[in-house]
Protein backbone atom coordinates (compact mmCIF):
# COMPACT_ATOMS: atom_id res chain seq x y z
CA UNK A 1 0.00 0.00 0.00
CA UNK A 2 1.50 3.33 -1.10
CA UNK A 3 2.00 5.90 1.60
CA UNK A 4 0.19 9.21 1.03
CA UNK A 5 2.46 12.24 0.44
CA UNK A 6 2.02 13.87 3.85
CA UNK A 7 3.03 17.39 4.88
CA UNK A 8 6.53 16.34 5.88
CA UNK A 9 7.14 14.45 2.62
CA UNK A 10 5.73 17.34 0.61
CA UNK A 11 8.06 19.84 2.28
CA UNK A 12 11.10 17.62 1.67
CA UNK A 13 10.36 17.20 -2.03
CA UNK A 14 9.44 20.86 -2.42
CA UNK A 15 12.77 21.95 -0.91
CA UNK A 16 14.83 19.53 -3.02
CA UNK A 17 13.11 20.70 -6.22
CA UNK A 18 13.59 24.35 -5.31
CA UNK A 19 17.24 23.89 -4.38
CA UNK A 20 17.94 21.99 -7.59
CA UNK A 21 16.17 24.11 -10.19
CA UNK A 22 14.36 27.04 -8.57
CA UNK A 23 10.84 25.79 -9.30
CA UNK A 24 8.49 26.74 -6.49
CA UNK A 25 5.53 24.69 -5.33
CA UNK A 26 3.06 26.47 -3.07
CA UNK A 27 -0.25 25.55 -1.44
CA UNK A 28 -2.06 26.45 -4.66
CA UNK A 29 -0.18 23.94 -6.82
CA UNK A 30 0.69 21.35 -4.18
CA UNK A 31 -1.72 18.88 -5.78
CA UNK A 32 0.41 18.82 -8.94
CA UNK A 33 3.54 17.82 -7.04
CA UNK A 34 1.57 15.37 -4.94
CA UNK A 35 0.07 13.53 -7.92
CA UNK A 36 3.33 13.40 -9.88
CA UNK A 37 5.40 12.04 -7.01
CA UNK A 38 2.79 9.39 -6.29
CA UNK A 39 2.73 8.50 -9.98
CA UNK A 40 6.51 8.01 -9.88
CA UNK A 41 6.18 5.73 -6.86
CA UNK A 42 3.61 3.60 -8.69
CA UNK A 43 5.69 3.34 -11.85
CA UNK A 44 8.83 2.39 -9.95
CA UNK A 45 7.05 0.17 -7.43
CA UNK A 46 8.56 2.04 -4.50
CA UNK A 47 6.67 1.80 -1.22
CA UNK A 48 7.18 5.20 0.39
CA UNK A 49 8.05 8.78 -0.64
CA UNK A 50 10.95 8.74 1.80
CA UNK A 51 12.46 5.69 0.12
CA UNK A 52 12.19 7.36 -3.27
CA UNK A 53 13.70 10.62 -2.00
CA UNK A 54 16.72 8.69 -0.69
CA UNK A 55 17.23 7.25 -4.18
CA UNK A 56 16.86 10.68 -5.81
CA UNK A 57 19.43 12.27 -3.49
CA UNK A 58 21.98 9.55 -4.21
CA UNK A 59 21.45 9.23 -7.98
CA UNK A 60 21.88 12.25 -10.27
CA UNK A 61 20.11 10.53 -13.17
CA UNK A 62 17.09 9.77 -10.98
CA UNK A 63 17.17 13.41 -9.86
CA UNK A 64 16.90 14.49 -13.51
CA UNK A 65 14.02 12.10 -14.08
CA UNK A 66 12.21 13.38 -11.01
CA UNK A 67 12.65 17.03 -12.03
CA UNK A 68 11.47 16.12 -15.52
CA UNK A 69 8.30 14.57 -14.15
CA UNK A 70 7.29 17.60 -12.07
CA UNK A 71 7.76 20.25 -14.77
CA UNK A 72 4.95 21.49 -16.99
CA UNK A 73 5.57 21.52 -20.74
CA UNK A 74 2.91 23.59 -22.49
CA UNK A 75 3.83 25.07 -25.85
CA UNK A 76 2.77 25.41 -29.47
CA UNK A 77 4.09 26.75 -32.77
CA UNK A 78 3.94 30.56 -33.13
CA UNK A 79 2.68 30.94 -29.57
CA UNK A 80 2.01 34.62 -28.83
CA UNK A 81 2.36 35.91 -32.39
CA UNK A 82 3.05 39.55 -31.36
CA UNK A 83 6.39 38.43 -29.92
CA UNK A 84 7.38 36.96 -33.25
CA UNK A 85 6.17 40.09 -35.05
CA UNK A 86 8.46 42.19 -32.84
CA UNK A 87 11.27 39.68 -33.40
CA UNK A 88 10.81 39.86 -37.18
CA UNK A 89 10.20 43.57 -37.64
CA UNK A 90 12.27 45.15 -34.88
CA UNK A 91 14.74 42.88 -33.11
CA UNK A 92 16.45 41.09 -35.98
CA UNK A 93 16.81 44.25 -38.13
CA UNK A 94 18.38 46.00 -35.13
CA UNK A 95 20.71 43.05 -34.47
CA UNK A 96 21.78 43.00 -38.12
CA UNK A 97 22.56 46.73 -38.13
CA UNK A 98 24.64 46.32 -34.98
CA UNK A 99 26.53 43.37 -36.46
CA UNK A 100 27.36 45.28 -39.60
CA UNK A 101 29.43 47.57 -37.38
CA UNK A 102 31.35 44.71 -35.78
CA UNK A 103 31.81 42.38 -38.74
CA UNK A 104 30.21 39.48 -36.86
CA UNK A 105 27.83 37.71 -39.24
CA UNK A 106 26.39 35.04 -36.90
CA UNK A 107 23.11 35.73 -35.09
CA UNK A 108 23.00 33.71 -31.87
CA UNK A 109 19.65 32.86 -30.29
CA UNK A 110 18.73 30.89 -27.17
CA UNK A 111 15.32 29.33 -26.61
CA UNK A 112 15.45 28.66 -22.85
CA UNK A 113 12.81 26.34 -21.49
CA UNK A 114 12.08 25.17 -25.03
CA UNK A 115 9.87 22.24 -24.00
CA UNK A 116 9.16 19.97 -27.00
CA UNK A 117 10.76 22.30 -29.54
CA UNK A 118 7.89 24.25 -31.08
CA UNK A 119 9.41 27.60 -30.08
CA UNK A 120 12.94 27.06 -31.48
CA UNK A 121 11.52 25.61 -34.70
CA UNK A 122 9.26 28.65 -35.02
CA UNK A 123 12.29 30.91 -34.57
CA UNK A 124 14.26 28.88 -37.10
CA UNK A 125 11.52 29.13 -39.73
CA UNK A 126 11.35 32.90 -39.29
CA UNK A 127 15.13 33.23 -39.46
CA UNK A 128 15.23 31.14 -42.64
CA UNK A 129 12.82 33.65 -44.16
CA UNK A 130 14.38 36.93 -43.00
CA UNK A 131 18.10 36.25 -42.49
CA UNK A 132 19.84 38.32 -45.20
CA UNK A 133 22.58 37.03 -47.51
CA UNK A 134 25.96 36.99 -45.84
CA UNK A 135 24.47 36.30 -42.41
CA UNK A 136 23.82 33.03 -40.64
CA UNK A 137 22.16 32.02 -37.37
CA UNK A 138 22.52 29.46 -34.62
CA UNK A 139 19.81 28.46 -32.15
CA UNK A 140 20.38 26.73 -28.83
CA UNK A 141 17.26 25.13 -27.37
CA UNK A 142 17.43 24.01 -23.75
CA UNK A 143 15.14 22.49 -21.17
CA UNK A 144 15.26 20.59 -17.89
CA UNK A 145 12.96 17.90 -19.33
CA UNK A 146 14.89 15.17 -21.12
CA UNK A 147 11.67 13.72 -22.53
CA UNK A 148 10.73 17.05 -24.06
CA UNK A 149 14.20 17.53 -25.53
CA UNK A 150 14.00 14.13 -27.21
CA UNK A 151 10.73 15.15 -28.88
CA UNK A 152 12.36 18.35 -30.11
CA UNK A 153 15.41 16.52 -31.41
CA UNK A 154 13.26 14.02 -33.25
CA UNK A 155 11.26 16.82 -34.86
CA UNK A 156 8.07 14.83 -35.40
CA UNK A 157 4.74 16.50 -34.57
CA UNK A 158 1.27 15.00 -34.81
CA UNK A 159 -1.39 16.47 -37.06
CA UNK A 160 -2.98 18.23 -34.08
CA UNK A 161 0.29 19.99 -33.16
CA UNK A 162 0.91 21.95 -36.37
CA UNK A 163 -2.24 24.08 -36.49
CA UNK A 164 -0.42 27.36 -35.83
CA UNK A 165 2.07 26.96 -38.68
CA UNK A 166 1.29 28.99 -41.84
CA UNK A 167 0.47 26.69 -44.76
CA UNK A 168 3.44 27.83 -46.86
CA UNK A 169 5.85 27.26 -43.93
CA UNK A 170 4.39 23.82 -43.31
CA UNK A 171 5.00 22.85 -46.94
CA UNK A 172 8.45 24.40 -47.02
CA UNK A 173 9.90 23.16 -43.74
CA UNK A 174 8.02 19.93 -42.95
CA UNK A 175 7.47 16.60 -44.66
CA UNK A 176 4.04 14.96 -44.32
CA UNK A 177 4.41 11.47 -42.90
CA UNK A 178 2.01 8.99 -41.37
CA UNK A 179 0.31 10.51 -38.34
CA UNK A 180 1.87 13.94 -38.61
CA UNK A 181 4.76 16.01 -39.90
CA UNK A 182 8.55 15.64 -39.77
CA UNK A 183 10.77 18.74 -39.60
CA UNK A 184 13.12 18.85 -42.57
CA UNK A 185 16.82 18.37 -41.91
CA UNK A 186 17.74 21.85 -43.13
CA UNK A 187 15.74 23.29 -40.23
CA UNK A 188 16.82 20.69 -37.65
CA UNK A 189 20.46 21.43 -38.42
CA UNK A 190 20.04 25.04 -37.26
CA UNK A 191 19.07 24.01 -33.71
CA UNK A 192 21.17 22.44 -30.98
CA UNK A 193 19.02 20.85 -28.27
CA UNK A 194 20.71 20.69 -24.88
CA UNK A 195 19.80 19.76 -21.30
CA UNK A 196 20.21 22.78 -19.05
CA UNK A 197 19.15 23.86 -15.57
CA UNK A 198 18.49 27.62 -15.66
CA UNK A 199 19.84 28.04 -12.13
CA UNK A 200 23.30 27.25 -13.54
CA UNK A 201 25.51 29.20 -15.93
CA UNK A 202 24.93 27.90 -19.45
CA UNK A 203 28.44 28.89 -20.50
CA UNK A 204 26.99 30.71 -23.52
CA UNK A 205 28.21 34.21 -24.31
CA UNK A 206 27.46 36.93 -26.88
CA UNK A 207 23.87 35.83 -27.46
CA UNK A 208 21.85 38.29 -29.52
CA UNK A 209 18.36 37.15 -28.54
CA UNK A 210 17.07 35.10 -25.61
CA UNK A 211 13.55 33.68 -25.43
CA UNK A 212 12.47 32.51 -21.98
CA UNK A 213 8.71 32.64 -22.04
CA UNK A 214 6.31 31.28 -19.42
CA UNK A 215 9.15 29.84 -17.35
CA UNK A 216 9.77 32.53 -14.71
CA UNK A 217 6.22 32.09 -13.38
CA UNK A 218 7.36 28.82 -11.78
CA UNK A 219 10.13 30.58 -9.79
CA UNK A 220 9.99 32.82 -6.74
CA UNK A 221 11.63 36.24 -6.97
CA UNK A 222 15.13 35.26 -5.74
CA UNK A 223 15.24 32.40 -8.27
CA UNK A 224 13.87 34.68 -10.99
CA UNK A 225 16.62 37.19 -10.30
CA UNK A 226 19.26 34.46 -10.47
CA UNK A 227 17.98 33.34 -13.87
CA UNK A 228 17.72 36.90 -15.23
CA UNK A 229 21.28 37.67 -14.14
CA UNK A 230 22.46 34.47 -15.85
CA UNK A 231 20.81 35.69 -19.03
CA UNK A 232 22.52 39.09 -18.71
CA UNK A 233 25.92 37.42 -18.44
CA UNK A 234 25.26 35.28 -21.52
CA UNK A 235 24.09 38.09 -23.78
CA UNK A 236 25.90 40.44 -26.14
CA UNK A 237 26.29 44.15 -25.41
CA UNK A 238 23.28 45.03 -27.60
CA UNK A 239 20.78 42.20 -27.27
CA UNK A 240 17.14 41.37 -26.56
CA UNK A 241 15.17 39.28 -24.07
CA UNK A 242 11.63 37.95 -24.53
CA UNK A 243 9.71 36.71 -21.50
CA UNK A 244 6.08 35.57 -21.27
CA UNK A 245 3.33 38.14 -21.83
CA UNK A 246 2.13 37.55 -18.24
CA UNK A 247 5.65 37.88 -16.83
CA UNK A 248 7.49 41.07 -15.90
CA UNK A 249 10.80 42.30 -14.56
CA UNK A 250 9.02 45.27 -12.95
CA UNK A 251 10.27 45.81 -9.42
CA UNK A 252 13.27 43.52 -9.87
CA UNK A 253 16.78 44.93 -9.61
CA UNK A 254 18.02 44.02 -13.07
CA UNK A 255 20.06 45.91 -15.64
CA UNK A 256 17.67 45.23 -18.51
CA UNK A 257 15.78 48.12 -20.09
CA UNK A 258 12.06 47.79 -20.77
CA UNK A 259 11.34 48.15 -24.48
CA UNK A 260 7.91 48.77 -25.98
CA UNK A 261 7.67 48.20 -29.72
CA UNK A 262 4.74 48.57 -32.09
CA UNK A 263 4.11 44.82 -31.78
CA UNK A 264 5.06 43.68 -28.29
CA UNK A 265 6.99 44.54 -25.13
CA UNK A 266 10.38 43.02 -24.38
CA UNK A 267 13.67 43.84 -22.70
CA UNK A 268 17.01 45.06 -23.98
CA UNK A 269 20.56 44.77 -22.77
CA UNK A 270 22.14 48.08 -23.68
CA UNK A 271 25.68 48.22 -22.37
Amino acid sequence: MLEILNDQDYEKFRKVIYDQCGITFSATNRSILDSRIKDLLRKKNIATPGEYLDIVLKNSEEMKLMLDSVTTNLTRFFRNQPHFDAFTNYVIPAVIEQKKKTGDRIIRIWSAGCSTGEEPYTIAMIMKEICPPGFDFKITASDISLKSLMVGQQGFYGDNKVDGIPADYLTKYFTKVEGGYQVKKELQDKIHFDYHNLMNDSGARNLDVVFCRNVLIYFDEPAQLTVINRFWDSMAAQSYLFIGHSESLFGMKTQFEFLKTEWACLYKKNR
